[in-house]
Formats: structure tokens, C-alpha cells, sequence
């Protein structure tokens, strides 16, 4: 049973099914002087992945065990997306030394790495549903790999900023990895593999900072590039045994074993001009045009860009405790046990969605469910923020405190990218990686940005008062409180948001076609004429 419901019908008219039979009748004259017609027909089947024959064929029909094989290869695949991301800012100090710049414009690196890396996840995303998930993820993780070799190579800061720029760009992201868990899981299934993916989004972000840590205590700066050469060589490695997901390619495989058999005319993508520039604007019009996508895109990257202006800070705050490198980046541990504790507290809800809706039925829970456990946790990140402002003061203080605060941040920072990804990925389900690209954006975009003005904050906000800190991080606080209030919004209104997105609404009415059909319940046929070696439906 589908999860969102848009409409009370289950079924639409045979006419407006997309998952049909169509007879096609071909007709043709024996000799031009011969006024009797030969009437050939032949039944053309258009295949679908709710027929029962041919869903054991696509991703669907895998084993669970092959799919959470599948899964774990793209759970090191995300790590080292992100890894890349947040590992350079070890790097800085080696950097400024080196080529005597500013520390805020060695930052800039990871800035344009960002930035690049929010319209990456835009452009990767679309292709991947036309062109499949494989090879797109293979081309990624390739370009991303080579622009790491001028980075360690370069002889001058430039030469770094180009490479992490086209690295950015070249990153496909969790939009694709997202979007591989649609191919393999129905929308009512597959939160524990969308949870699962996500600890991997957003675990990759402190895993950088932790290695990178001991790497730039003990190696040259050039280490964290090459660092990250091998982690995403070695990633790619293993992600090329893995097999394509993407419904609509492994629907025009089994198309070309049968005879009489193709596939819906949406799956066939078109290569002009116009047809590449209408697959890449997909997912911004989906941004722009789909309150679902806008609205939780703009709450998570709000909540992104929070979460790096204070992940900004901590080489400044932990510098009154005197941490070293490595010290400094152990201190983002305690953001992977909040990161875990929000992992565990979504699959415990999901345990109970479920216990709930097999006595209350599929339909029981509105999609607005989804975001519940949000209400709860979410909060978590204005207060860890208010906390760490008092905690950010410094000795004789402890340093065990201002870590604890970063744990609450960690939870309710994973609270929001989990509920919001979760949410869009059932919703728009075959293009859930340019649903999620749109998140990808926003994250990415707001993050970059936040990038230079965090330290800035942080050093001249109530500058010479010797509480720079604290006023820094209550300001956050503030922010962080109105990050949140915009989620209850939501959850109390979805239905209107929700009646006002024509695509979501569009895949519902299909997803429930494709559900009746594969149950038996609906069964039509469309009938084509071919008439002189032209086609039309009737």
C-alpha cells in the first residue's frame, strides 16, 4: 500500500494508465494493383515493474541480503563524498604557511568545494535516472579522484582553488546514493535504508576532521589530498562490482530479451539539445516548483549551515584547552555518538510505525509521520548551541562540557537531514535523486557561504570583551530557534503543502495504478494503429 495519498481513488481511468498492453495493427497493401488488404497484429507489451513476472527482474526483486550488500558498498561510497568535503580544513594551517595567505582565504577552499558540490549534487542527480545509477556514481567518484592530484601537487594557492572546485562540482552526492534506494525499496519500506544512508551523509563530515587530524599532526598538508586519493580510489573499487539499479534501464534490458516488448514512452530519454537541458533542469524546477522540495530543502540547509559555522568554531574554542591537531579532531567525535543515538531513536520509531499501522492498517499514519520524531529532537539543536555558548568560555571549565553540547547538536542535526531526505524520497520515489538534489543543494550551498562568515563571527562579534565566544554561539542559538519553528508549520499543514505538489501527486496516482495492477485489480488495454509505417494511439 502507498504511503502518500493524494486522492481517495486506488484506481484511474484505463485511457490515463501508463502501465498498460497496447495492440498495435499494422495494415498494407499485397501489390498496388491488388484492392484486397493483408490485416497483420501484433501485441506489443509496454513491461512494467508491478507486473508480476518482471519485478523479480529489477532492483525490487533482489534479496534483501543483496541489497543491503549493495547498500553497505554505498554507505562507503557517501563516507567518502563527505569525507572529502570536511577533511581540508586540516589542511589550512599547512597551507598558509606555505604560500603566505590569510587563514580566511585558505578557507576558501573548502568554501568553493561546497558550493561547487551543491550544484554537483543538482547535476549529477537527473542523469542518474537517465542514464543509470552506475555509471554515474563510477564517472563521479573518477573526476573526483583525478582533481585530487593537482591539489597535492600545487605550487601555489590558485592551483588548489580550481582543483577543489571541480572536485565540488564533479561530487554526485547523497542525491544519487538516495535515489539507489528508491530503485531497491517501496516508499513504505525503505526508511531503515534511507537512515542507514543518511548516517553515512552525515558521519563522512566528521570522519574528515578526525583522520585529517592525525594526518596533519604527523604528515606534510599535502597528506589530506592524498589522503583522499586513496579513500576514493579504494571506494571506487568496490563500488564497481556492484550491480545497476535504475528501474527504467533494467526494464529496457528485459525489453530487449522479449519479443514485443518495450517499455513507457517516459523512460525513453531524449539526447537533443532540448531534451539534455530539460534533464538537467529537472531538479532546480522541482526546487522551485514543489512546496515538498522547497520547503524542507530551505530547512535543512538552513540547519547545514548552522551546523558548519559551529563545527567552524571549535579550533578556536578548544584552543583554550590547548588541543592539538589530533586533540581537535577527536573533539568531533561526540557529534558521531549524537549522530548514532539519532540513528537508533528513528529505528526504534520505525519498529513501532510499524507494530501500529499492521493493526491499524498501511493508510493509518499520515505522511506527515514521517516528521514526528523531528518535533522531539530537533530542539536539540538550539539548546546544544545555548549550552556550548556557556561552555565556550572556557578554563578552568572542563572540556568534556562544551563536548556534550556538541552531541545534542549532532542529534538534532541528524533528526532534520533524516526526517526531511525520508520524507522527499517517498514522496517523489523514481526521482527521488532530483527530489534530494534540491536538498543537496540548499545544504551544500548555505554550508559553503557559512563558511566565510564563521570564524569572522566568532573572532569580532563583541571583539576586546574576551566573551567573543559566547555572544557567537548565542547568536546561533537564536537562529537555530528559528530553524526550527518552521518544521511544526509544516507537520500541522502538510496536507495543504502537499495538495499543492502536481509532480508528487502525479507519482502517487501512478504508484497506485502500478499497486491495483500488480494485485490484480486493474488490468486495460490501449490499442495503436500503424497505418503506411506510422503509429498513433487511439
Amino acid at each position: 500500500m502507498a504511503f502518500f495519498n493524494f486522492s481517495k481513488k486506488n484506481t484511474m481511468p484505463a485511457a490515463e494508465d501508463p502501465i498498460l498492453l497496447r495492440e498495435q495493427t499494422t495494415r498494407g497493401s499485397t501489390a498496388p494493383s491488388d484492392e484486397q488488404e493483408m490485416t497483420k497484429t501484433s501485441t506489443v507489451r509496454v513491461l512494467s515493474e508491478y507486473d508480476a513476472d518482471i519485478r523479480p527482474q529489477t532492483a525490487f526483486g533482489f534479496s534483501e541480503s543483496k541489497k543491503w550488500l549493495i547498500l553497505c558498498v554505498i554507505f562507503v561510497v557517501q563516507i567518502s563524498m563527505n569525507f572529502n568535503a570536511s577533511v581540508y580544513g586540516m589542511a589550512v594551517d599547512g597551507m598558509v604557511d606555505e604560500y603566505g595567505i590569510t587563514h580566511q582565504k585558505a578557507r576558501c577552499g573548502q568554501m568553493v568545494f561546497l558550493i561547487a558540490y551543491a550544484f554537483g549534487c543538482e547535476l549529477w542527480a537527473p542523469w542518474s535516472e537517465e542514464k543509470g545509477r552506475w555509471i554515474v556514481l563510477q564517472l563521479s567518484l573518477f573526476f573526483v579522484n583525478v582533481w585530487q592530484i593537482p591539489a597535492a601537487l600545487s605550487t601555489n594557492f590558485g592551483t588548489v582553488m580550481i582543483a577543489r572546485f571541480l572536485g565540488g562540482l564533479s561530487s554526485a552526492g547523497g542525491s544519487v546514493t538516495l535515489g539507489i534506494v528508491a530503485d531497491m525499496w517501496e516508499p513504505e519500506k525503505q526508511q531503515g535504508a534511507v537512515n542507514f544512508v543518511v548516517l553515512a551523509s552525515v558521519a563522512g563530515s566528521v570522519v574528515g576532521p578526525v583522520v585529517g587530524g592525525f594526518v596533519a599532526y604527523n604528515a606534510d598538508w599535502r597528506w589530506i589530498f592524498w589522503i583522499q586519493l586513496i579513500f576514493g580510489a579504494v571506494t571506487q573499487a568496490l563500488h564497481f562490482f556492484t550491480p545497476e539499479t535504475r528501474t527504467s534501464l533494467m526494464l529496457e534490458r528485459v525489453a530487449k530479451t522479449m519479443p514485443n516488448a518495450t517499455v513507457p514512452d517516459e523512460d525513453k530519454g531524449s539526447m537533443t539539445i532540448k531534451g539534455v537541458a530539460k534533464i538537467w533542469w529537472r531538479p532546480f524546477k522541482m526546487l522551485l516548483t514543489e512546496p515538498i522540495v522547497a520547503f524542507l530543502s530551505l530547512l535543512s540547509g538552513f540547519s547545514d549551515a548552522l551546523i558548519f559555522t559551529f563545527f567552524e568554531s571549535f579550533g578556536l574554542v578548544f584552543a583554550q584547552w590547548n588541543f592539538n591537531k589530533w586533540q581537535l579532531g577527536l573533539a568531533f567525535t561526540p557529534l558521531i555518538v549524537g549522530y548514532l543515538i539519532a540513528y537508533f531513536a528513528f529505528m526504534l520509531g520505525f519498529a513501532q510505525d510499524k507494530k501500529y499501522k499492521a493493526k491499524h492498517g498501511a493508510d493509518s499514519l499520515k505522511p506527515e509521520h514521517r516528521l514526528w520524531l523531528l518535533l522531539f529532537l530537533a530542539p536539540l539543536e538550539a539548546i546544544g548551541m545555548f549550552w556550548f555558548a556557556g561552555a565556550s568560555l572556557g578554563p578552568p571549565m572542563h572540556w568534556i562540557v562544551p563536548l556534550v553540547a556538541s552531541m545534542l547538536v549532532g542529534i538534532a542535526n541528524y533528526a532534520i537531514y533524516m526526517a526531511t531526505v525520508d520524507y522527499m524520497v517517498a514522496a517523489y520515489g523514481p526521482y527521488a535523486s532530483s527530489a534530494t538534489g534540491g536538498n543537496g543543494f540548499c545544504r551544500d550551498l548555505l554550508a559553503g557561504i557559512a563558511i566565510l562568515y564563521a570564524v569572522p563571527l566568532f573572532t569580532e562579534v563583541g571583539e576586546g570583551s574576551g566573551k567573543e565566544f559566547l555572544w557567537a554561539s548565542l547568536i546561533l542559538g537564536f537562529l537555530a530557534i528559528c530553524v526550527i519553528a518552521p518544521i511544526y508549520v509544516f507537520y500541522f499543514n502538510g496536507e495543504k503543502i502537499r495538495a499543492n505538489s502536481r509532480m508528487a501527486k502525479k507519482l502517487e496516482k501512478k504508484r497506485e495504478a502500478g499497486e491495483a495492477r500488480r494485485a490484480g485489480v486493474v488490468g486495460a488495454e490501449r490499442t495503436g494503429v500503424v497505418e503506411g509505417g506510422n503509429s498513433s494511439n487511439v
